[in-house]
C-alpha cells in the first residue's frame, strides 16, 4: 500500500510542478494546491500507516496504537496551506484587476523597465 501511495505521490507532484511552471496564474494556483496536499500524503507516508487500530491509548493498554505525530502536523499544514491559497487567490485577483491578464509573459511586459544607460 505505501508503494502505491509513494507512486501517487510522485504522479501527483510531478503534475503540480508542471502547472507551477506554466504561464498561467490560475494554473499556478492550482498546482500550489496540489503540492500542498501531495506535501500532507508524504507526512502520512512517512509517519506509517497503520490500519484499524485507535489513534489514542485507552487504558494504558499494550495493544497497537495509530501514531497521532502525523495527523496533528497534516492538520497545521491544512490550515497553513489555506492560508497561502487564500493570499495567492487574492493577489492573483489583485493583479488581474490591475493589469487584466493571468499570463505571467504579459505580466513581465507591463512592467517599467529601466533603460540600459541608466543603471550603473
Amino acid at each position: 500500500m505505501e508503494i502505491l501511495l509513494s507512486l501517487l505521490v510522485g504522479v501527483l507532484m510531478s503534475v503540480g510542478v508542471w502547472l507551477i511552471l506554466s504561464r498561467n496564474l490560475v494554473k499556478f494556483l492550482f498546482g500550489l494546491v496540489l503540492i500542498s496536499n501531495v506535501a500532507n500524503l508524504i507526512i502520512f507516508i512517512v509517519g506509517g500507516l497503520t490500519t484499524g487500530a485507535p489513534a489514542l491509548i485507552v487504558d494504558g493498554g499494550t495493544e497497537q496504537y495509530a501514531n497521532s505525530l502525523p495527523q496533528a502536523l497534516v492538520l497545521t499544514a491544512i490550515v497553513i496551506g489555506f492560508g497561502l491559497v487564500s493570499f495567492t487567490l487574492i493577489l492573483a485577483l489583485k493583479a488581474y484587476q490591475a493589469i487584466g491578464t493571468v499570463n505571467v509573459e504579459e505580466m513581465n511586459l507591463a512592467e517599467k523597465r529601466p533603460d540600459a544607460e541608466q543603471t550603473v
